[in-house]
Protein backbone atom coordinates (compact mmCIF):
# COMPACT_ATOMS: atom_id res chain seq x y z
CA UNK A 1 0.00 0.00 0.00
CA UNK A 2 1.46 3.42 -1.21
CA UNK A 3 2.48 5.84 1.80
CA UNK A 4 2.27 3.33 4.22
CA UNK A 5 5.91 3.76 6.24
CA UNK A 6 7.53 0.81 8.08
CA UNK A 7 10.32 1.48 10.44
CA UNK A 8 12.64 -1.15 12.43
CA UNK A 9 12.04 -2.28 15.67
CA UNK A 10 15.31 -0.04 17.41
CA UNK A 11 15.25 1.86 14.52
CA UNK A 12 16.04 5.94 14.55
CA UNK A 13 13.18 6.91 16.27
CA UNK A 14 13.88 4.48 19.25
CA UNK A 15 16.99 6.13 19.36
CA UNK A 16 15.79 9.52 19.84
CA UNK A 17 13.92 8.09 23.62
CA UNK A 18 15.63 8.56 26.30
CA UNK A 19 14.78 8.38 30.13
CA UNK A 20 16.11 10.09 32.83
CA UNK A 21 18.61 9.09 34.71
CA UNK A 22 17.40 8.60 38.78
CA UNK A 23 19.30 10.85 41.03
CA UNK A 24 20.72 8.12 43.60
CA UNK A 25 19.31 8.89 47.60
CA UNK A 26 22.06 10.86 49.83
CA UNK A 27 22.65 8.92 52.75
CA UNK A 28 24.81 10.99 55.03
CA UNK A 29 26.37 8.07 57.33
CA UNK A 30 27.62 6.77 53.86
CA UNK A 31 29.19 10.15 52.90
CA UNK A 32 30.91 10.43 56.87
CA UNK A 33 32.20 6.36 56.40
CA UNK A 34 33.99 6.70 53.46
CA UNK A 35 36.73 8.45 51.77
CA UNK A 36 36.12 10.41 48.83
CA UNK A 37 37.03 14.05 47.28
CA UNK A 38 38.29 16.36 49.93
CA UNK A 39 37.80 13.30 52.59
CA UNK A 40 40.25 11.26 54.30
CA UNK A 41 40.44 8.27 57.22
CA UNK A 42 43.33 8.39 59.28
CA UNK A 43 44.49 6.38 62.24
CA UNK A 44 45.55 8.00 65.39
CA UNK A 45 47.36 5.50 68.45
CA UNK A 46 46.36 6.25 71.92
CA UNK A 47 47.72 9.45 73.61
CA UNK A 48 48.84 10.87 70.17
CA UNK A 49 47.63 14.42 69.22
CA UNK A 50 45.16 15.01 66.56
CA UNK A 51 45.50 19.03 65.95
CA UNK A 52 47.27 21.59 68.63
CA UNK A 53 46.20 25.09 69.89
CA UNK A 54 47.20 27.55 67.65
CA UNK A 55 47.21 25.01 64.60
CA UNK A 56 46.21 26.84 61.20
CA UNK A 57 42.32 24.88 60.75
CA UNK A 58 42.20 22.46 57.66
CA UNK A 59 38.64 21.09 57.85
CA UNK A 60 36.79 18.68 60.36
CA UNK A 61 37.20 15.74 61.40
CA UNK A 62 34.25 13.11 62.30
CA UNK A 63 35.37 10.26 64.71
CA UNK A 64 34.22 6.91 63.50
CA UNK A 65 36.07 4.86 66.28
CA UNK A 66 37.75 5.59 69.71
CA UNK A 67 37.80 8.49 72.07
CA UNK A 68 39.16 12.26 72.09
CA UNK A 69 39.42 14.56 74.23
CA UNK A 70 39.24 18.16 73.64
CA UNK A 71 41.69 20.43 75.84
CA UNK A 72 42.76 24.13 76.22
CA UNK A 73 45.53 25.25 77.63
CA UNK A 74 45.83 29.16 79.35
CA UNK A 75 48.70 31.79 79.13
CA UNK A 76 50.26 30.66 82.21
CA UNK A 77 50.18 27.14 81.72
CA UNK A 78 47.27 25.59 83.09
CA UNK A 79 45.06 23.06 81.08
CA UNK A 80 41.38 22.36 81.32
CA UNK A 81 39.92 19.66 79.59
CA UNK A 82 36.81 20.48 78.15
CA UNK A 83 35.27 17.17 77.02
CA UNK A 84 35.44 13.79 76.15
CA UNK A 85 33.82 13.03 72.41
CA UNK A 86 33.25 9.40 71.28
CA UNK A 87 32.17 7.49 68.17
CA UNK A 88 29.49 9.76 65.85
CA UNK A 89 30.89 13.55 66.87
CA UNK A 90 32.15 15.88 65.11
CA UNK A 91 35.29 18.19 65.92
CA UNK A 92 37.41 20.80 64.53
CA UNK A 93 34.41 22.32 62.99
CA UNK A 94 35.66 26.12 63.86
CA UNK A 95 37.15 26.70 60.45
CA UNK A 96 33.58 26.48 58.86
CA UNK A 97 32.90 29.71 60.68
CA UNK A 98 35.91 31.66 59.99
CA UNK A 99 38.24 30.48 62.74
CA UNK A 100 41.85 30.84 61.34
CA UNK A 101 43.49 28.86 64.06
CA UNK A 102 42.68 26.17 66.50
CA UNK A 103 41.24 27.12 69.75
CA UNK A 104 41.34 24.07 71.52
CA UNK A 105 43.85 20.88 71.35
CA UNK A 106 42.71 17.62 70.03
CA UNK A 107 44.12 14.15 71.84
CA UNK A 108 43.46 10.26 70.70
CA UNK A 109 42.23 8.83 74.50
CA UNK A 110 41.94 5.48 72.79
CA UNK A 111 43.53 4.23 69.36
CA UNK A 112 41.19 6.20 66.77
CA UNK A 113 40.05 5.86 63.11
CA UNK A 114 38.80 9.47 61.89
CA UNK A 115 37.48 10.94 59.43
CA UNK A 116 38.91 14.10 58.04
CA UNK A 117 37.01 16.67 55.59
CA UNK A 118 38.12 19.24 54.02
CA UNK A 119 36.17 22.62 54.59
CA UNK A 120 35.62 22.89 51.05
CA UNK A 121 34.16 19.49 50.56
CA UNK A 122 32.15 19.92 53.95
CA UNK A 123 30.45 22.96 52.56
CA UNK A 124 29.72 21.73 49.31
CA UNK A 125 27.86 18.99 50.90
CA UNK A 126 26.44 21.12 52.80
CA UNK A 127 25.11 23.43 50.47
CA UNK A 128 24.00 20.26 48.16
CA UNK A 129 22.39 17.63 50.45
CA UNK A 130 19.53 18.72 52.40
CA UNK A 131 19.71 15.57 54.72
CA UNK A 132 23.35 15.79 55.72
CA UNK A 133 23.02 19.90 56.50
CA UNK A 134 19.76 18.64 58.82
CA UNK A 135 22.05 15.85 60.03
CA UNK A 136 25.06 18.06 60.87
CA UNK A 137 22.78 21.09 61.99
CA UNK A 138 20.94 18.64 64.64
CA UNK A 139 24.19 17.87 66.00
CA UNK A 140 25.49 21.19 66.58
CA UNK A 141 22.00 22.13 68.72
CA UNK A 142 22.05 19.10 70.61
CA UNK A 143 25.78 20.36 71.37
CA UNK A 144 24.99 23.50 72.18
CA UNK A 145 21.92 22.53 74.66
CA UNK A 146 24.49 20.08 76.27
CA UNK A 147 26.54 23.51 77.06
CA UNK A 148 24.01 25.50 78.33
CA UNK A 149 23.41 22.12 80.31
CA UNK A 150 26.78 22.18 81.76
CA UNK A 151 26.65 26.02 82.61
CA UNK A 152 23.64 25.25 84.86
CA UNK A 153 24.88 22.10 86.45
CA UNK A 154 28.33 24.42 87.00
CA UNK A 155 25.99 27.28 88.72
CA UNK A 156 24.03 25.02 91.02
CA UNK A 157 25.16 21.34 91.71
CA UNK A 158 26.94 20.14 94.08
CA UNK A 159 30.68 18.50 93.29
CA UNK A 160 29.32 15.25 93.55
CA UNK A 161 26.36 15.36 91.01
CA UNK A 162 28.77 17.16 88.51
CA UNK A 163 30.92 14.46 88.82
CA UNK A 164 28.42 11.72 88.51
CA UNK A 165 26.76 13.70 85.20
CA UNK A 166 30.39 13.63 83.64
CA UNK A 167 30.60 10.10 83.95
CA UNK A 168 27.58 9.42 82.41
CA UNK A 169 27.69 11.56 79.88
CA UNK A 170 31.03 9.78 78.91
CA UNK A 171 29.70 6.27 79.38
CA UNK A 172 27.24 7.81 76.75
CA UNK A 173 23.92 7.18 79.55
CA UNK A 174 20.48 6.32 77.36
CA UNK A 175 21.33 3.90 75.23
CA UNK A 176 18.30 0.79 75.37
CA UNK A 177 19.25 -2.40 77.27
CA UNK A 178 22.69 -0.74 78.75
CA UNK A 179 23.07 -1.29 82.58
CA UNK A 180 26.69 -1.06 82.27
CA UNK A 181 29.33 0.52 80.17
CA UNK A 182 33.03 1.11 79.77
CA UNK A 183 35.11 4.12 79.37
CA UNK A 184 38.62 4.39 79.30
CA UNK A 185 39.49 5.26 82.64
CA UNK A 186 40.56 9.13 83.62
CA UNK A 187 43.22 10.53 85.72
CA UNK A 188 41.78 12.48 89.00
CA UNK A 189 43.11 15.63 87.75
CA UNK A 190 41.75 15.11 84.66
CA UNK A 191 38.64 14.62 85.75
CA UNK A 192 38.79 18.03 88.76
CA UNK A 193 39.07 19.61 85.46
CA UNK A 194 36.06 18.67 83.79
CA UNK A 195 33.98 18.50 87.13
CA UNK A 196 35.28 21.92 88.55
CA UNK A 197 36.98 21.06 91.34
CA UNK A 198 39.47 19.34 93.31
CA UNK A 199 41.52 16.53 93.23
CA UNK A 200 40.71 15.33 97.00
CA UNK A 201 37.12 15.85 96.60
CA UNK A 202 37.43 13.52 93.04
CA UNK A 203 39.08 10.79 94.56
CA UNK A 204 36.63 11.01 97.72
CA UNK A 205 33.14 10.44 95.62
CA UNK A 206 34.89 8.34 93.20
CA UNK A 207 35.66 5.74 95.97
CA UNK A 208 32.51 6.56 97.33
CA UNK A 209 30.84 5.98 94.26
CA UNK A 210 32.86 2.70 93.86
CA UNK A 211 31.59 1.43 97.42
CA UNK A 212 27.94 2.22 96.32
CA UNK A 213 28.24 -0.28 93.31
CA UNK A 214 27.79 2.60 90.91
CA UNK A 215 31.46 2.36 89.39
CA UNK A 216 34.05 -0.27 89.08
CA UNK A 217 38.00 0.59 88.22
CA UNK A 218 39.25 -2.22 89.74
CA UNK A 219 41.57 -3.65 86.54
CA UNK A 220 43.00 -2.14 83.95
CA UNK A 221 42.92 1.02 82.25
CA UNK A 222 38.77 0.60 82.14
CA UNK A 223 36.46 2.34 84.05
CA UNK A 224 33.40 0.61 84.26
CA UNK A 225 30.05 2.81 84.79
CA UNK A 226 26.84 1.11 85.86
CA UNK A 227 23.43 3.17 85.70
CA UNK A 228 22.49 3.31 88.82
CA UNK A 229 25.02 6.36 89.17
CA UNK A 230 21.98 8.00 88.14
CA UNK A 231 20.72 7.64 91.77
CA UNK A 232 23.49 10.60 92.33
CA UNK A 233 21.58 12.66 90.11
CA UNK A 234 18.25 12.05 91.26
CA UNK A 235 18.54 12.41 95.00
CA UNK A 236 18.05 15.59 96.83
CA UNK A 237 21.04 17.08 98.66
CA UNK A 238 19.23 16.78 102.07
CA UNK A 239 22.16 15.11 103.89
CA UNK A 240 20.57 11.51 103.40
CA UNK A 241 22.92 9.31 101.89
CA UNK A 242 22.41 7.66 98.43
CA UNK A 243 20.99 4.12 98.15
CA UNK A 244 23.40 1.49 96.95
CA UNK A 245 22.83 -0.57 94.60
CA UNK A 246 22.78 -3.92 96.55
CA UNK A 247 23.42 -6.33 93.09
CA UNK A 248 26.34 -4.67 93.08
CA UNK A 249 27.69 -3.02 95.91
CA UNK A 250 31.00 -3.75 97.44
CA UNK A 251 30.85 -2.48 100.20
CA UNK A 252 28.35 -0.17 103.01
CA UNK A 253 28.56 3.55 102.71
CA UNK A 254 30.32 5.76 105.25
CA UNK A 255 27.73 8.02 106.39
CA UNK A 256 30.08 9.92 108.89
CA UNK A 257 32.76 10.82 106.14
CA UNK A 258 32.70 14.15 104.85
CA UNK A 259 34.23 15.27 101.55
CA UNK A 260 37.17 17.73 101.66
CA UNK A 261 36.00 21.31 101.64
CA UNK A 262 36.38 23.13 98.66
CA UNK A 263 38.87 26.25 99.10
CA UNK A 264 36.27 29.51 98.16
CA UNK A 265 32.84 29.53 97.71
CA UNK A 266 29.78 28.16 99.36
CA UNK A 267 29.79 25.07 100.42
CA UNK A 268 28.19 22.07 98.05
CA UNK A 269 24.94 21.89 99.64
CA UNK A 270 24.33 25.75 99.21
CA UNK A 271 25.60 25.90 95.70
CA UNK A 272 22.87 23.41 95.12
CA UNK A 273 19.90 24.75 97.22
CA UNK A 274 20.20 28.41 95.43
CA UNK A 275 17.14 29.06 94.68
CA UNK A 276 16.08 29.76 91.08
CA UNK A 277 16.88 32.88 88.88
CA UNK A 278 13.79 35.14 89.11
CA UNK A 279 12.15 36.41 86.20
CA UNK A 280 12.87 39.53 85.15
CA UNK A 281 10.16 42.08 84.24
CA UNK A 282 10.45 45.31 81.96
CA UNK A 283 8.91 48.63 83.75
CA UNK A 284 8.49 51.24 82.03
CA UNK A 285 10.51 54.51 83.77
CA UNK A 286 9.04 57.43 84.73
CA UNK A 287 8.89 60.39 82.58
CA UNK A 288 11.50 62.28 82.66
CA UNK A 289 14.04 60.14 85.12
CA UNK A 290 16.86 58.67 83.76
CA UNK A 291 16.70 54.61 84.43
CA UNK A 292 19.56 53.52 86.20
CA UNK A 293 21.71 50.92 84.55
Amino acid sequence: MQGDISLPVGGPLMKQITHPKKKLDFDPRAFLSTIGKGRDMASFPKKNTIFAQGDSTDGLFFIQKGKVQLSVVSEGGREATLGILGEGDFFGEGGLAGQLLRMSSATAMTDCVLLHIEKKAMMRALSLEQKLSAMFLKYLLKRNIRYQDDLVDQLFNSSEKRLARVLLLMAQFGQEGVSQMSVPRLSQETLAEMVGTTRSRVSFFMNRFRKLGFINYDVGDILHVHSSLLNVLLHDDDGTAVTPDTKHSAAPANKGLEPPAEPGGPPDKERARRPPLPRFEWRKPNAGVNPKL
